[in-house]
């Protein structure tokens, strides 16, 4: 049996998605909305929403080729090619052959880059920890569980797992760091 038959079966034998689950998650997603707003206002004069989103991926999966780039940022590879060559002209992101194969170019941060999405990070964290003051203490564990496995069900992984995954957010040990 393939994984869609088994897949299919879970999914008729799971609960149904409520319309309260789904109106919680909402609430939660306006609050956090409005702290990745702040967030962003913070780097707004440099880089656009668009290409924050993509050094958050370079930052969160490590160095990636284009087309991978594109494809979790959903759009088309020309756009993302766009996005790319403004981060490399302001100096936040780098282009560089693979180790592995010579045709292939990554994606990596440059130092100033990896600033950016710390201070952007940082700036997120601390709004969030402000929030999470105001949830009783015996919840916020459960809460965390149910947003990393939110997260996770919408393909996003924790900057953190980059670390774990021998990647950091600045030019990984594949792509040693030019001078400057």
């Amino acid at each position: 049996m393939g994984p869609q038959a088994s897949n299919s079966r879970r999914a008729t034998s799971a609960p149904a998605v409520t319309a309260e689950q789904v109106d919680a998650v909402m609430l939660a997603s306006q609050a956090l909305i409005g702290v990745t707003a702040q967030s962003v206002a913070t780097v707004e004069q440099v880089v656009t929403l668009p290409q924050l989103r993509a050094l958050m991926l370079v930052a969160s999966r490590g160095n990636l080729n284009l087309n991978t780039l594109a494809q979790a940022m959903q759009i088309h590879p020309s756009n993302a090619t766009r996005i790319c060559d403004r981060l490399v002209s302001a100096g936040l992101l780098e282009r560089r052959s693979s180790s592995t194969d010579r045709r292939s170019l990554l994606l990596a941060l440059t130092d100033d880059g990896a600033r950016l999405i710390d201070s952007v990070t940082a700036t997120r964290r601390a709004a969030i920890a402000e929030v999470l003051a105001q949830v009783p203490p015996s919840r916020r564990s459960a809460l965390a569980t149910a947003m990393r496995a939110f997260g996770r069900g919408a393909g996003e992984q924790p900057l953190d797992d980059a670390w774990k995954l021998g990647w950091t957010t600045r030019v990984g040990a594949e792509l040693p760091s030019k001078k400057r």
